[in-house]
């Protein structure tokens, strides 16, 4: 049986998607009509809200969508690469607000607020990259640098860059954050290593390691949590 497409110019104001947001704000929207109102068509036998549906059941949800790449949608059938590219340039950038969100969280008093502060960051990247926020006497943070970028299975640290933007910040603490793509929490030993290798020059130069976390897209490990430290 052929199935009948309405397309959204039949449909009552109420069911439109930019005029609902309109009449009922963005709040009233579901996630397939918000995309709709992104990607702006469908086709002629489907809906931009019928197409959003189907992308989204297909992605499993919006963090899964974030990763797709443009070919990746363009597998899509009624995605080209324009759309393909309005989407992830809409995800990329509320994945950038909840980044900046976090600003007003200065000050550290515990691994969540570090891990609040660095999931959006690092949390949903398909590759390992190591950070470290720069904390001053009263735990709140300076800054936060980006120390190196690796593969899948992980980056290389380099303790004498640690602590030279450490001195240049005028830290006092670290809490140094890496993330593990593959969701696993675990400590590798790698990991260790290099934590207590830090942790070792930090005593040196009188520069505390607070914490290290290992971030993955929902959870964290916290070695000092964990009792590592």
């Amino acid at each position: 049986m052929e199935t009948i497409n309405f397309p959204i110019k039949n449909w009552s104001e109420d069911d439109k998607p930019r005029e609902k947001l309109m009449l009922k704000g963005k709040d009233a929207l579901s996630d397939a009509e918000l995309m709709a109102i992104l990607i702006g068509s469908g086709s002629r036998n489907e809906s931009a809200v019928a197409l959003s549906k189907r992308i989204l059941a297909g992605a499993g949800n919006l963090n899964s969508l974030g990763k797709m790449s443009i070919s990746q949608l363009m597998q899509f059938k009624g995605i080209g690469e324009a759309k393909a590219i309005t989407i992830i340039a809409a995800l990329e950038l509320g994945r950038r607000r909840r980044a900046e969100d976090t600003v007003e969280l200065s000050k550290i008093i515990s691994s969540k607020n570090a891990f609040e502060i660095m999931q959006p960051i690092i949390g949903e990247l398909s590759h390992e990259e190591f950070w470290v926020l720069f904390l001053n006497n009263s735990n709140k943070v300076i800054s936060k640098s980006q120390l190196s970028k690796g593969g899948i299975a992980g980056t290389i640290v380099d303790i004498r860059l640690v602590f030279k933007l450490a001195l240049e910040n005028g830290a006092t603490g670290l809490i140094l954050c890496h993330n593990h793509p593959s969701g696993n929490l675990k400590p590798s030993d790698a990991d260790k290593q290099i934590t207590k290798k830090i942790k070792t020059a930090g005593e040196i130069l009188d520069v505390k390691i607070l914490d290290h976390l290992i971030i993955t897209e929902t959870k964290y490990y916290s070695f000092v949590d964990e009792g590592i430290f």
